[in-house]
């Protein structure tokens, strides 16, 4: 009997402890600031990269999305271009964004440095990473849209200013505490300050670039292009897939901590109003393009789901579930209309890059006030035409000068012989379509 009671004696007092324990756990509300800080690090580096994977998502999607003769250059230039940008969002992206005083326009032209501490509530260096990323996805954008027809190096002179300069300006004029942080402007993950300026340089692009041969008939007409695009429905679905999987760091990540009960329940009611933004983006684009063309467009509900997403970004926390899919609906309808206007333009995106990201970014902003009581539709369209305007100038004068020295489009043989012989010498499939 003895021997039992010391056997069971440690046991007891085992449970005893951890009950103690868990109770004194119950009554704390918090974790101390140092594993809040551990944790929201984890968070921004385990967004981070989910929304690196989408730089795989975007390379799918538009290699899928080209002729068979351009998919090497397409790898060439999302591989390019998001190495492009991590060196130049170190070298001075970063604190032309976040070393901007409180209320200004611009930052400084200083590389990163390390001075994490606890009081911050994350280490420095993961918010450099989760940043980071953020910047490379606003220069993909720009990838598909010009693609088949823009030189490769022009174009990663071109990444080179997005990431370094242009995008992380008005990043700062919000996240970095610039002057429309002072206005009011709200813009939780970027409907605006990414996928819009990524959106507002492709057009600047595409205008100086002019259509690809053959684009358009003589009517105005969008015709198909020989060897026909989409080259691969299977490698732009998955390449949605996976940007749609990213896109739970992208916004979810953009909650910036998660060392508290309140900030998980955040993040998860994030992630479910990105899914369901998402759906109605699908949904919305599936059911109008069949009433209007008779014809279910996979391609317009591939990029229905992106249109979805960008405009729940604006604010992914605020709406309800219903109001997150009609938020998610509204731009997938805009990626459809967005597409055939800009065909009455006669303006060339391969990708529907405009429409998706910066047609439904715009409206995702616009739409904050709707289910953030905080925000203001006179900031939001302030912030939206300031920074439209100001990325779309910079990046047309950026073009037009490339254009008037050393060129931006290669020649018409070049093109008809495709980028992947031109530009790579590599190529992609051995059998052509």
């Amino acid at each position: 009997m003895t021997k039992f009671i010391k056997k069971m004696s440690a046991p007891i007092l085992s449970l005893i402890f951890l009950l103690n324990m868990s109770t004194a756990g119950m009554a704390e509300t918090t974790v101390s600031a140092e594993v809040q800080a551990i944790f929201n690090s984890l968070l921004f580096l385990m967004c981070g990269f989910m929304v690196m994977f989408m730089a795989a998502g975007f390379a799918m999607l538009e290699s899928g999305m080209v002729t068979s003769k351009s998919v090497s250059v397409i790898c060439a230039k999302n591989i390019g271009l998001y190495s492009i940008a991590g060196i130049m969002f170190w070298l001075f992206g970063y604190n032309l964004a976040y070393g901007i005083p409180e209320g200004g326009y611009i930052g400084t032209f200083t590389p990163w440095s390390d001075a994490s501490s606890v009081d911050t509530g994350y280490a420095d260096g993961s918010d450099w990473y989760f940043q980071m990323v953020f910047c490379a996805t606003t220069v993909s954008i720009c990838s598909g849209a010009m693609a088949e027809r823009v030189k490769l190096w022009p174009f990663f002179l071109f990444a080179a200013i997005l990431s370094g300069i242009i995008y992380p300006i008005v990043m700062g004029w919000q996240w970095g505490g610039g002057w429309l942080a002072e206005l009011g402007f709200s813009d939780f993950a970027g409907s605006t300050l990414v996928h819009s300026t990524g959106g507002a340089a492709a057009l600047a692009g595409i205008m100086l670039l002019g259509a690809r041969y053959g684009r358009f008939g003589s009517k105005g007409e969008a015709k198909a292009i020989r060897p026909f695009a989409a080259s691969s429905i299977p490698l732009v679905t998955v390449g949605v897939f996976i940007l749609w999987l990213g896109w739970f760091g992208f916004n979810g990540g953009s909650q910036l901590a998660i060392g508290t009960f309140d900030d998980a329940v955040a993040v998860s009611s994030i992630f479910i109003n990105t899914n369901l933004a998402a759906a109605g983006g699908v949904m919305a684009a599936a059911i109008i393009t069949r009433l209007m063309f008779g014809k279910t467009d996979v391609i317009q509900m591939l990029n229905g789901a992106i249109g979805g997403l960008v405009a729940v970004t604006a604010e992914p926390l605020a709406p309800s579930p219903l109001a997150a899919i009609f938020i998610g609906a509204v731009g997938g309808l805009i990626v459809v209309f967005g597409t055939k206007l800009l065909f009455s333009f006669k303006l060339d995106d391969v990708v529907g890059a405009i429409p998706a990201h910066m047609f439904a970014g715009i409206w995702g902003t616009l739409a904050v006030p709707l289910t953030n009581t905080d925000a203001s539709f006179s900031a939001q369209l302030i912030g939206v035409l300031s920074i439209n305007i100001f990325v779309f100038v910079v990046s047309y004068i950026v073009f037009s000068a490339m254009k008037a020295t050393f060129g931006i489009r290669l020649s018409k043989e070049a093109e008809a012989k495709g980028t992947d012989v031109t530009e790579t010498g590599v190529i992609a499939y051995a059998i052509r379509d």
